[in-house]
């Protein structure tokens, strides 16, 4: 096979062939080199090679050149951009050889081969890589990452790296954990119940999560933890996992049944030992107004009948409290308007100028409604002086806020504090009888207290 068999090869080849002297200058380019950089092979020819590299890798491939040329390699691979006919830029890997002795060429032969698509997909994962070593560095959460195998038809899984999250919420570090099994990790148990959830998410080929109880030398024991499958080929070659630490929640939650828990017992109590006696007084009640008609009976039926409502409130509240849930800015204004409505107030006003909000849960709004005042137990205490001529009325409005510790228990939150569990209002009204020199004054008390427990 002779020169014209190499030739054509050369020629008919998707790589761009070029022969550069010494010096740089170009004495021939396979006609391949249109599809690579839009110009013809005569326009190339006795131009040099360097300039139509950016500028930047430059150097890269005068230094190529340079160390075939001197004998210091055989072979030379450089990654570099060249310039294009339309002044774009595209990124070529060129083999350089030394050929100087070869009298076909006579020269410093290079393959150039266009990999700009492949420059960009390395780009890509390098940026997912930093984004990837960012995101273990500083998320919370602990991220790990389990290798799956199969062997004999059987599901391998062995840990291959925890996030720093992990490592602060568990105590186990990478090292600790990398190539080991669930069981060597976790116990045989523990380990094991791992397994099955790794070998349900391999089987489903899709994200599951569950809440799973492991114990670590942390402390913690309860984790929400999901899991993700990456797929290769159709086979699920690594588990992604995601846990969180909920011990804590966990243990409100307990500490909440409990409370849920007695007050179906304080229920209990308040059905039978309120209940009785007030239907024996209704009773007894209906039993008076047959034998006598007396203007007292229909105050006291009236009272009677408000001792039944707020028993059947109290237990609505004791069967059906809630966990304060979003809490919202609720205006004090608004909230004194709700429990003025429901107090004999007479000739009073009330005025508000403090535009206070307290933090709540709004839902509790939507039982006036329907009509069910258990959203607020109203406690009105008055003292009246019967001697009263003329009035002159004055109202200072007072805001205490009793702290507790647990949120489920009240329906109004102090935005000075975590919770606030009772919410009172206090109106104070002053009456002044006749000269104010000669008659004292009288003070009238209206305490409203609100919030108390959720329905």
């Amino acid at each position: 096979m002779g020169s014209r068999f190499h030739r054509t090869l050369v020629e008919e080849s998707s790589d761009t062939v070029s022969i550069v002297d010494e010096d740089g200058v170009i004495r021939y380019v396979s006609p391949s080199v249109e599809d690579l950089l839009g110009f013809e092979p005569d326009e190339l020819v006795g131009e040099g090679v360097y300039d139509y590299q950016h500028p930047q890798d430059r150097a890269a491939i005068a230094g190529a050149i340079e160390r075939v040329v001197t004998g210091d390699s055989d072979e030379e691979t450089v990654e570099a951009r060249a310039r294009r006919a339309d002044g774009s830029w595209c990124w070529v890997e060129a083999r350089v050889q030394d050929r100087l002795d070869d009298p076909d060429i006579d020269g410093v032969l290079i393959n150039s081969r266009d990999i700009t698509e492949r420059r960009k997909q390395d780009d890509q994962f390098q940026q997912l890589a930093q984004e990837y070593r960012t995101l273990l560095r500083t998320v919370d959460d602990g991220i790990f990452f389990v290798n799956v195998e199969t062997v004999d038809g059987e599901y391998e899984f062995t840990f291959e790296r925890v996030s720093r999250g992990y490592e602060e919420q568990t105590g186990l570090t990478t090292d600790e954990m990398r190539g080991s099994t669930p069981e060597e990790v976790f116990g045989e148990t523990v380990g094991g119940e791992l397994r099955e959830k790794y070998s349900r998410c391999a089987d489903a080929g899709e994200p599951i999560g569950y809440q799973e109880e492991v114990p670590v030398e942390t402390g913690a024991r309860f984790w929400q933890t999901n899991l993700a499958p990456v797929v290769t080929d159709g086979t699920v070659r690594k588990i992604v996992g995601i846990t969180r630490d909920i011990t804590a929640r966990v243990g409100r939650e307990q500490r909440l049944e409990d409370q849920k828990q007695q007050l179906d017992e304080f229920a209990g109590v308040v059905s039978h030992d309120l209940r009785n006696p007030l239907g024996v007084a209704k009773g007894r009640l209906e039993l008076l107004a047959d034998d006598i008609d007396s203007k007292h009976i229909r105050p006291i039926r009236q009272s009677l009948d408000r001792m039944e409502e707020l028993i059947s409130d109290t237990l609505v509240l004791a069967r059906q409290g809630e966990v304060i849930a979003e809490q919202t800015a609720i205006s004090v204004l608004a909230l004194l308007d709700d429990c003025w409505d429901g107090v004999e107030t007479e000739d009073a006003t009330l005025d508000v100028e403090d535009g206070l909000t307290v933090e709540g849960d709004e839902r509790v709004e939507c039982r006036r409604e329907r009509g069910e005042r258990r959203r607020r137990s109203v406690r009105v205490h008055r003292r009246q002086d019967s001697l009263r001529r003329s009035r002159t009325v004055t109202h200072t409005v007072e805001l205490h806020t009793n702290v507790s510790t647990d949120r489920h228990t009240s329906g109004f939150e102090s935005s000075r504090s975590s919770t606030a569990s009772v919410t009172t209002l206090t109106h104070k009204s002053t009456t002044a009888t006749g000269n104010a020199a000669s008659s004292p004054s009288v003070v009238n008390d209206t305490q409203i207290s609100t919030g108390s427990v959720r329905g």
